[in-house]
């Protein structure tokens, strides 16, 4: 269990609306004054002793809430503490038992707000050097376990290569700060449904599939065309970067001991069944298949790195029902997926450099502008604070690091790229990772000249993050610009031509053919329609060029073209062109970038409507 305790002047919430595991009967408002407020997330192993959860998480807050002076308890579910949840109802056990705990002590007044609950609430942090602390629970066999507590040291480091107290940038109102702020745990925004949940559907993207499980989408053709498009980009840059495209299993045998080992490390929930008398798993990435060929291969150090690459269509994780929501967090996603075997770790430190750099640069062409964090063993900065500092130099930015005391994961450094979603929370995508456990786990090896057997470094890079969650961050983005848009090389429609009336059709047609031709996805709008109707229609599909085809145009060859990009809201920028000076203004916005032709058709009159 996760507990993040705020000596409070006051708090209040209010319940506004229910998720699929609601808790009935809530208390749907209620306010405290001078309290202990209890933020607190209930984990899978608290599953495995509820009762020891319970009781060592009573003691933990009675100890503080007595050490501030205050009788007033609040306990505010908040799983956003963690991403390794328990089940919906254990979490209601544990949160019912832990507020009647409390109460049945002599003074306490305790109020809990209810679980499953989309809230709002508001929160005076008193701001003295106790009012802001966090505990981390783990139930033992009916008895208070010894907790292996790992500390957590942040800070930042500069390009410059200064190292700043977090405090200087956390209140600052940048994307740098929102990371800053999520990863110290202070409270973020609740009951807010993200702006990309409604754009995702309003704009015929993606949308949930009621007959799958929670979680897994169905996605229409302007959706699945920036996905391939997606996919692509990725692809092209890992072939450029010496990658090999390989395609595993999307299931795995949970009676192999590397595969049961290395799922145990894995923090989130898995799918897992049954295959007659084999108990299998649904991958939650593609390190099973690609360390399996890994392991089978005959590997030389002459060879080193070698960079595998799978997009690994799908990757499965049974995260909690409550939590699912649009392209942010869900049960089935694409993951661009590289693992890359290393000689040694100095070789691993080069690739990783290497690979981060291809991050940062995903953030530019995709225009979503990205923040990060490096986090690492104590004992991995000790030895090579200077080449972290030289990391961040060629960032260019700021990046907020962590210090663990000792290593918890199969990583021993990894960093993260995020983007700002419009309520200033995280959407983590890019990521690299230095992997120190599994080439002795899968048993992959290489021998050096002189017969010594070596058990090398692997990095785990995703260029961009899951494919979903790059165009989440695409839709958040656009919900904070005056005039929403997409990259011009991820539009599903880069120009649409609109007729002014039918006997301007053929000649539209003819210059649709040519842009198509020219590889630019071009479609015309020759409904029924009038032409103020056409053009609204265009801002609404988001095209960045919408060009009118009337007389004037038909009789000089010159368009009168809307270029997105350049309008302000409630003032569209014109501009007058020659045909091939449009298909030049869009090949200069999409050069190096791939093209995939129109998945929709070139009429909008026989276009069909999905949602």
């Amino acid at each position: 269990m996760r507990l993040l305790l705020i000596h409070s002047d006051h708090i209040e919430y209010e319940a506004r609306k229910k998720t699929k595991v609601a808790e009935e009967d809530a208390v749907p408002k209620d306010a405290l004054d001078e309290a202990l407020a209890v933020f607190c997330a209930v984990e899978s192993v608290d599953e495995e002793n509820i009762e020891d959860a319970v009781r060592q998480a009573a003691d933990e807050i009675v100890t503080t809430a007595r050490q501030l002076g205050t009788t007033n308890i609040m306990i505010y579910p908040y799983a956003h503490l963690s991403s390794d949840l328990a089940s919906p109802e254990a979490a209601v056990n544990v949160l019912r038992g832990l507020a009647e705990t409390i109460a049945g002590m002599d003074g306490f007044v305790v109020k809990r707000a209810p679980f499953g609950w989309y809230k709002a609430f508001s929160l005076s942090c008193k701001g003295h050097p106790l009012s802001e602390l966090s505990r981390t629970i783990v139930p033992g066999e009916g008895a208070a376990a010894p907790k292996k507590e790992i500390e957590h040291e942040f800070f930042v480091f500069t390009p410059e290569g200064e190292r700043k107290d977090v405090a200087d940038y956390a209140k600052e109102n940048t994307p740098f700060a929102s990371l800053i702020r999520k990863e110290l745990g202070y409270p973020g925004p609740e009951g807010i449904e993200p702006a990309h949940v409604d754009l995702m559907r309003a704009k015929e993207l993606v949308e949930y599939e009621p007959r799958s499980d929670v979680g897994h989408h169905r996605w229409m053709p302007r959706g699945k065309l920036i996905r391939d498009l997606l996919a692509d980009y990725v692809l092209a840059h890992v072939l450029e970067y010496g990658g090999m495209p390989v395609e595993t299993p999307v299931m795995y045998d949970l009676g192999d001991q590397a595969i049961a080992e290395h799922a145990a490390k894995f923090g989130e929930r898995q799918y897992r069944f049954k295959s007659g008398n084999r108990d299998m798993m649904l991958r939650f990435a593609a390190c099973f298949g690609m360390f399996s060929i890994m392991h089978d291969m005959h590997i030389s150090p002459n060879t080193l790195p070698m960079k595998l690459y799978e997009l690994s269509t799908y990757s499965f994780r049974h995260e909690q029902k409550g939590e699912v929501i649009g392209l942010k967090r869900l049960r089935a996603f694409t993951m661009p997926d590289m693992h890359t075997l290393c000689r040694d770790v100095d070789d691993a430190l080069a690739s990783f450099e290497e690979q981060l750099a291809i991050g940062w640069k995903s953030g530019e062409d995709l225009e979503t502008p990205l923040v990060g964090i490096f986090r690492c063993t104590r004992d991995f900065f000790e030895q090579y604070e200077l080449w972290i500092k030289n990391l961040v130099a060629k960032s260019g930015v700021p990046m907020l690091i962590e210090i663990l005391s000792e290593r918890t994961h199969y990583w021993i450094a990894k960093a993260d790229l995020a983007a700002i979603d419009a309520q200033g929370r995280p959407i983590e995508n890019p990521t690299v990772q230095i992997d120190v456990e599994s080439a002795d786990r899968f048993d992959i090896k290489y021998y050096t000249p002189e017969g010594v057997e070596v058990h090398p470094p692997i990095l785990h890079c995703s260029p961009t993050g899951s494919i979903e969650r790059v165009i989440c961050a695409l839709l958040e983005n656009t919900a904070t610009q005056d005039v929403p848009s997409l990259p011009t090389w991820l539009a599903p429609t880069q120009v649409r031509l609109v007729p002014v009336a039918e006997r301007h059709i053929c000649f539209a047609e003819e210059i649709c053919a040519r842009f198509n031709a020219a590889c630019i996805r071009a479609d015309i709008d020759d409904r029924d329609e009038s032409v103020n109707k056409k053009i609204r229609g265009a801002g609404m599909d988001w095209v960045p060029y919408v060009a009118v085809i009337g007389d004037q145009e038909a009789e000089t060859g010159r368009l009168t073209v809307t270029i997105r990009k350049l309008s302000e809201k409630k003032k569209p920028y014109k501009e007058t062109m020659t045909e091939d000076e449009l298909i030049q203004a869009v090949k200069m916005e999409t050069a190096g970038k791939p093209f995939r032709p129109l998945y929709t058709p070139r009429l909008l009159s026989l276009k069909p409507r999905f949602i």
